[in-house]
């Protein structure tokens, strides 16, 4: 697979990346460790060199499922992982303080097996936290070796800005996709201005833009869509009208919605690296095969063309969750 670099921070990775919290956490049973194990040496096999995870996901289980997966594959793969969590449960609310951050990354070292993670993000901004201080702590764990890059997950620009002047940022991960594109209107000039890559997360819209969910689709007790009021069963009835004019265009160009979806993501920005993730094989294939999917100026004007005029319903965080993104 043909490699990107995450803005100018030197760091290169795969054109897709994958996200692994899903084989843990968030959307219904974990999957079983050998089929997961199996899938993600799979990814590295199809050149996938980025993968994602976070203490959060379980808690710790993610991390432990990587750290052993991807042993074999230490000096392939860059891996990204998170802080920013009181104990890494969001629900007990944000930790940024120096010592937790200390305290998340030696114990990443070990769940990950390394000696080093390559991108340590801020999993949400703190605002009891100066972001000088966050910066500066994980400025010392990069010059002690222990850390490559820093990065940002759901930051605002003001949040971006002062992290940037203490230690640069290489990436921030957000959710961009075709039906959340507000990280175009102030987000993206900015990571272009400063050079910093963007990861979007949820990239094919926690699964929507697949084709493969609609009004009739029942998620499992503990899937976090049930409290995503996009995820509603009326939204869902009314979000349809997305999905299905996204599956036209598929159609045409003999590719699935997935890979168009994704396709659009990588023609926005050479510096964009989304990172979709499933537990499925062949929906891991499926979505590795968007890397191959050129789009034109022309292509890229029929879509937004198309999508111009469907407004999509629903919120894409419950409240509780929306309250953890303080920008």
């Amino acid at each position: 697979m043909i490699k990107r670099q995450l803005g100018k921070s030197g760091l290169e990775v795969s054109t897709l990346g994958f996200g692994c919290m899903g084989l843990s956490f968030g959307y219904g049973p974990a999957t079983a460790k050998n089929e997961a194990i199996k899938l993600l040496h799979a990814a590295v096999e199809h050149g996938v060199t980025f993968f994602d995870t976070a203490e959060a996901y379980g808690p710790f289980d993610n991390e432990e499922l990587l750290g052993e997966a991807l042993a074999p594959y230490r000096d392939q793969v860059v891996i990204a992982t998170k802080f920013g969590f009181m104990e890494g449960k969001p629900a007990l609310g944000a930790d940024s303080s120096p010592k937790r951050i200390r305290e998340v990354a030696e114990a990443a070292l070990k769940r990950l097996r390394t000696d080093h993670i390559d991108l340590f993000y801020q999993h949400r901004v703190d605002p009891n936290v100066p972001m000088e201080d966050v910066a500066g702590t994980v400025k010392d764990l990069i010059a002690e070796g222990k850390v490559k890059y820093f990065g940002l997950s759901e930051a605002g620009v003001g949040s971006i800005r002062k992290a940037h002047a203490v230690q640069p940022v290489a990436a921030l991960q957000s959710e961009y996709s075709l039906w959340w594109r507000e990280p175009e209107s102030e987000i993206l000039p900015t990571l272009e201005e400063l050079g910093i890559g963007f990861v979007p997360f949820s990239p094919l819209g926690k699964g929507f833009l697949t084709g493969a969910i609609n009004e009739n689709t029942t998620f499992t007790e503990n899937d976090f869509r049930n409290t995503v009021p996009r995820f509603s069963e009326e939204n869902r009835k009314a979000n349809q009208a997305l999905v299905n004019r996204l599956g036209s265009i598929a159609a045409e160009k003999g590719a699935s919605p997935a890979q168009i979806a994704l396709a659009w993501l990588l023609a926005q920005k050479p510096w964009i690296v989304p990172i979709p993730g499933t537990t499925k094989m062949h929906r891991m294939e499926e979505n590795l095969g968007a890397a191959e999917i050129q789009l034109s100026g022309h292509d890229l004007a029929e879509i937004n063309e198309a999508l111009a005029n469907i407004e999509v319903q629903g919120h894409r965080y419950s409240e509780q969750a929306q309250k953890m993104v303080n920008r």
